[in-house]
């Protein structure tokens, strides 16, 4: 009698068809959430119930796609950007622009130029916030409007900071973006902040600094105006001051 070839089934729970390595990955997700945010792979495993190898390469694929990340010198895995954008768009939006309002604030009296807060939103920049500068040379408000990651100094925080989705942006656009964003992208992480000098626009420059909590980017304070205003020896040393109001209102 000839024998058929064995056809992996998804598992069957309470009556209903789940597929076994989403139900196995979203798990894993569950257990880092509940070690507040970070585990190492023998607990991950361990409270899963499967081998340190199978929760591993799921954890790596997690960690491709930006759901989970790890960070130097510590063994854990923690919950990634795409989790934390994934929140965002379930409605912490409110909550983030009331806190950092203050902060922008504080940079554009300090600078007398427009400042903007954004989030990443799946494959786009999201603005949800802005305070004009009051010149009458100046880039106006941008709040709920949405760009290209590649198109700003915002997007490329995102992108720098936000590997999984820097990765995965490259690997769909990759022959359209051509190689030079890989090293702005670069660029923006080993320096950390993100300049357009007219890149944008003629005559525009920008900066971008990253927010983050518990170690995460967040969303992105960004800073634009006239490039006669703001030379780069100005822009760099915005971005030093926008990084430490940054990091008091985290």
């Amino acid at each position: 009698m000839e024998r058929r070839p064995s056809v992996r089934k998804p598992w069957q729970h309470q009556g209903q068809t789940l597929i076994q390595s989403i139900e196995r990955a979203v798990a894993l997700l569950e257990i880092i959430a509940r070690h507040g945010g970070a585990a190492r792979l023998g607990e991950v495993a361990a409270e899963a119930g499967i081998g340190k190898t199978t929760a591993h390469n799921i954890l790596k694929t997690l960690e491709a796609l930006g759901y989970v990340g790890r960070r130097s010198g510590d063994a854990s895995y923690h919950l990634g950007g795409g989790i934390l954008n994934l929140a965002r768009i379930a409605g912490d939006d409110g909550n983030l622009r009331r806190r950092l309002r203050p902060t922008l604030e504080r940079i554009a009296v300090a600078t007398g130029e427009t400042v903007y807060l954004a989030v990443p939103s799946g494959d786009e920049t999201y603005y949800l916030d802005c305070v004009e500068s009051g010149a009458v040379l100046r880039t106006t408000s941008q709040t709920g409007m949405r760009e290209r990651l590649e198109g700003s100094a915002i997007g490329l925080v995102f992108l720098a900071f936000l590997p999984g989705l820097g990765r995965r942006l490259l690997a769909a656009r990759a022959e359209a973006l051509g190689p030079a964003i890989v090293d702005e992208i670069a660029a923006v992480a080993t320096r950390g902040y993100a300049l357009d000098l007219e890149g944008y626009m003629p005559g525009l420059h920008c900066i971008a600094v990253p927010f983050r909590e518990r170690g995460e980017v967040r969303a992105a304070l960004g800073l634009s105006g006239p490039a006669v205003r703001l030379p780069r020896a100005r822009l760099d040393e915005i971005a030093w001051m926008m990084m430490e109001l940054a990091i008091e209102a985290a």
